[in-house]
């Protein structure tokens, strides 16, 4: 057989034109030794590997800074309540305010006393004055652990 390897007229080339017709993988005598896998199968191979477990986390522990719990005056407490007080409000009119919240969170992952500042911000969902509890979206939050809200609604 004379292969073309281009052709003048197409310019498509047809340089495997003899083998591309035949099954994959080809037939012999010898016995395969590594059959076809199935599709399904085959989805483990691309699986994510962890070659150490706990790594990622170990390391994120590390980039943490732990402080201990810092004790608020009260004037910030005030002022506080009062941004407490114009959020109930809102939720009694049925607006849920944009607020931004940074509050205490321990740290459970480090052997060391202390805890983190996380400042989340979110619309606020519900606030109950009984177990001092605000809910941000799904995030509940103990009153208090909450170090400092703001939001375009309060001011």
């Amino acid at each position: 057989m004379v292969k073309n390897p281009v052709s003048l007229d197409d310019k498509i080339t047809h340089k495997y034109d003899d083998i591309i017709n035949i099954d994959y993988p080809l037939k012999s005598s010898d016995v395969i030794k590594h059959p076809r896998m199935q599709v399904e199968d085959r989805a483990k191979i691309f699986a994510p590997f962890a070659a150490l477990k706990g790594y990622e986390e170990a390391i994120a522990g590390k980039q943490k800074i732990v402080v201990p719990r810092i004790e608020m005056s009260e004037e910030a407490k005030e002022y506080l309540d009062l941004q407490m007080g114009k959020i109930e409000g809102m939720l009694l009119s049925g607006l849920h305010p944009i607020i931004t919240v940074v509050y205490y969170q321990e740290d459970k992952v480090s052997n060391e006393a202390g805890g983190v500042y996380i400042r989340f911000t979110g619309m606020v969902v519900k606030f109950d004055q009984t177990s001092r509890i605000l809910q941000i979206v799904e995030k509940r939050l103990r009153l208090d652990d909450i170090y400092g809200i703001e939001g375009e609604d309060l001011d």
